[in-house]
């Protein structure tokens, strides 16, 4: 679990890392680097929200 944990974690910093590149120059790295929304950018997008719904049970768990 702990491997998971991490893994989708470093996949949420690195989404919340592109939007503060599109926030202060817009710049987005992931359509950068893959196309703009070819399959593998699509991937990437889907796997940081993922993410970011897998991580949303540790704010579920401070709230006890």
């Amino acid at each position: 679990m702990k491997f998971l944990d991490c893994t989708f974690l470093t996949i949420a910093i690195i989404g919340a890392i592109n939007w503060g590149l599109i926030g202060l120059f817009r710049f987005d790295l992931v359509n950068f680097l893959f196309g703009n929304m070819s399959l593998l950018s699509r991937i990437v997008y889907t796997l940081v929200g993922v993410s970011g719904l897998y991580l949303f049970r540790f704010f579920m768990r401070s709230e006890d």
